[in-house]
């Protein structure tokens, strides 16, 4: 769990892949969102209810099955709707229940999105404002949503402890990824701390110092 003045985030890893599930909300009225339901539905509902919590939305980094293979089953469940990613990963969430079959997992379906997102919009989840920045490289519609006043962001799977995502698949693009990398994200400080698609949260700092891909 990462504490910051104004809010809470809580990591619910699911699918096979280990994927961050997170959960943010405002600390005084515990409203919040669930950022990347891959899977595991009833273990995201558990931790849900654990933090007593009311989810006013799902958000949505990017386009790959394990971020949002729940999405669609989550969304139904509570009532609520999906925003993000950008619309160049729509292809990616249309293919999410045939690229589970080709992997063998089951329960992950494909996923839409209620509001796409591009950078210059604002992600508001309980009051707190999100500024988004359009990363592509990993996937073509990577957003990373900034809370400037709490200096937090969620990266999806732009940038990772000591490592960056993948971009070996048909669309990625590795020098759009470092060069966004680079541009948008460590220019926003070192003190920022954020929580990532896989692994262990970090700060823009810390990677920008020991970060082999972008040291």
């Amino acid at each position: 769990m990462t504490d910051q003045p104004g809010f809470k985030a809580a990591i619910v890893p699911v699918t096979p892949f280990e994927q961050n599930c997170t959960l943010i909300w405002d600390v005084a009225s515990k409203v919040g969102a669930v950022v990347d339901p891959g899977g595991d539905v009833p273990r995201i509902l558990a931790a849900i209810k654990q933090a007593g919590i009311t989810v006013e939305k799902i958000v949505l980094t990017h386009g790959h099955l394990d971020h949002v293979g729940g999405a669609a089953e989550l969304a139904k469940t509570l009532g609520v709707k999906v925003e993000g990613p950008h619309e160049a990963d729509k292809f990616l969430m249309e293919g999410v229940a045939a690229q589970a079959r080709s992997y063998g997992l089951s329960g992950l379906a494909n996923a839409t999105s209620d509001r796409w997102l591009k950078e210059g919009d604002t992600l508001t989840v309980a009051g707190h404002e999100f500024e988004i920045f359009h990363c592509p490289g990993h996937s073509p519609g990577s957003l990373v949503y900034f809370n400037r006043r709490e200096r937090f962001a969620l990266v999806g799977d732009v940038l990772f402890q000591g490592s960056i995502g993948r971009t070996d698949f048909p669309y990625g693009d590795h020098e759009a990824l470092i060069s966004s990398i680079k541009t948008k994200l460590l220019p926003l400080g070192d003190d920022v701390t954020f929580i990532c698609g896989h692994g262990q949260p970090s700060s823009f700092g810390a990677e920008r110092e020991t970060n082999p891909f972008i040291a």
